[in-house]
């Protein structure tokens, strides 16, 4: 067995760097130098702590060219979107600092004869276990509001990605104390130590299944969970929606980053009258899609992550078609690991395209009768991360309060405003992040009571 995980360019298949993998049976000492540091560590006051995390953020940012390309490179996004990931992950940071600290703050309620006064208190050790979709900013997510709130974090970054996680914890282990922040590499059996071990909270973004394993791990000695989880984002075109609209933006969050999004969109549901002239407006879109090496200029779309993901895509698209989906359009880039635009229409609920997450670039259209339905159909599944109805505005609203997602745009994506969390319903997520309420779920709730 290799001690090195190896990093390789899905653009090129040329490997680009390597990293040593963690052995699982040093996660116990990890962890223990973690617990050893926490106290300290959550000792300082917040403003102190801040200071260290607003230092390693603007290091980072300083090389934010650079990092967006590695993550073009390690996992195939264009490098404009890479550039932009790091920018959106670490912009305002104080700005963040400050909305932690706030949600943090003590509150006092009173009565006549007693004051109860109600501490954020940190957990201990939080295991940071991130994705390769957004390497960067997904990592930041959980790590920045776990170490602000006085946490210690073991960090493992995906084996998809490893040297855009080893590039993040560099700058963060130069301003940190040691032990306070740390990183272990490799793949399923290092995950699922971390997990074992003696961490006192577990923060993980991926798929639903890794997301039950965690969590029937942690029930037993009753860890603390935050799961970010898998979706199969709905889509929903009213009779009053502007068609080139919706289909600009179903295209766009269809295939961005090559479909491997959380809340890529990948059922849409188009009533008779306008299905037809909607899925041709959505393949001109479609269309549109430059597919190429993600470092070269212009490309909209790049590679999948490895071709294990491209062949999961293309079996559920092809059994979709054996089962009378039609096939609108297909982008003739395929080579390697790339695999352009896909749209199908004729989808229907009994496909395993219809009911299981795709993450890849594949818009499903799907034809009702009228909203009602459509809302049936789109709650009509066991994950609930987001969704998105096209329309009036007053009219799409109402809509999008009858479905079950925990995010829902109005002719936009589910991009939050500032302050608001991240955050899914059934099996898209357990625990939340982001916002007041999220940054509090890194932390223990602990009541004071006394006499006045």
């Amino acid at each position: 067995m290799s001690e090195f995980l190896e990093s390789v360019d899905p653009s090129t298949g040329a490997v680009i760097g390597r990293v040593p993998i963690t052995p699982t049976d040093a996660i116990p000492a990890i962890v223990a130098r973690a617990q050893a540091a926490q106290p300290a560590w959550a000792e300082l006051s917040f403003e102190a702590r801040g200071a260290k995390l607003a230092a390693a953020v603007d290091a980072l940012l300083a090389e934010a060219d650079e990092l967006g390309t590695l993550i073009a490179r390690e996992m195939g996004k264009p490098v404009r979107e890479g550039i932009g990931e790091v920018r959106a992950a670490l912009a305002g940071v104080r700005d963040t600092l400050r909305e932690i600290e706030a949600a943090l703050a003590p509150e006092v309620q009173e009565t006549a004869h007693t004051r109860s006064t109600l501490f954020r208190d940190p957990y201990g050790v939080a295991a940071c276990i991130a994705p390769w979709n957004f390497p960067l900013l997904t990592a930041h997510d959980q790590v920045l509001p776990a170490l602000a709130a006085g946490n210690a974090v073991v960090f493992k970054p995906s084996e998809n990605t490893p040297l855009v996680g080893e590039a993040y914890a560099r700058r963060l282990l130069e301003h940190l104390p040691e032990g306070v922040f740390q990183i272990v590499h490799g793949a399923g059996p290092v995950g699922r130590a971390l997990v074992q071990s003696d961490v006192d909270l577990v923060v993980f973004t991926g798929s639903r299944e890794t997301g039950r394993s965690i969590l029937e791990e942690a029930s037993r000695s009753f860890k603390r969970v935050i799961l970010e989880l898998g979706g199969k984002d709905p889509m929903i075109v009213l009779d009053d929606a502007d068609l080139d609209a919706a289909a600009r933006f179903a295209a766009r969050s269809s295939f961005r980053n090559a479909g491997q999004v959380c809340v890529s969109t990948e059922r849409i549901f188009v009533t008779n009258d306008h299905h037809d002239v909607f899925v041709r407006k959505l393949v001109e879109e479609a269309e549109k899609f430059r597919v190429g090496p993600s470092l070269e200029d212009g490309v909209r779309m790049g590679p999948m992550v490895h071709a294990q993901q491209k062949a999961k895509v293309e079996a559920q698209v092809a059994r979709a078609l054996e089962m009378g989906a039609k096939l609108e359009y297909k982008s003739p880039v395929t080579e390697g690991n790339f695999l352009g635009p896909i749209v199908l229409s004729n989808v229907t609920h009994d496909m395993e395209i219809a009911r299981e997450e795709t993450f890849g670039p594949v818009a499903c259209v799907m034809r009702v009768a009228d909203e009602d339905e459509a809302v049936r159909a789109a709650n009509d599944t066991r994950f609930g991360l987001g969704a998105v109805v096209f329309g009036e505005p007053e009219h799409a609203r109402r809509v999008a309060r009858r479905l079950t997602a925990g995010m829902v745009g109005i002719n936009q994506s589910v991009t939050s405003a500032i302050g608001t969390p991240w955050v899914g319903a059934r099996e898209s997520g357990y625990g939340f992040h982001s916002g007041r309420e999220g940054h509090r779920q890194f932390t223990q709730l602990r009541v004071i009571h006394e006499p006045i």
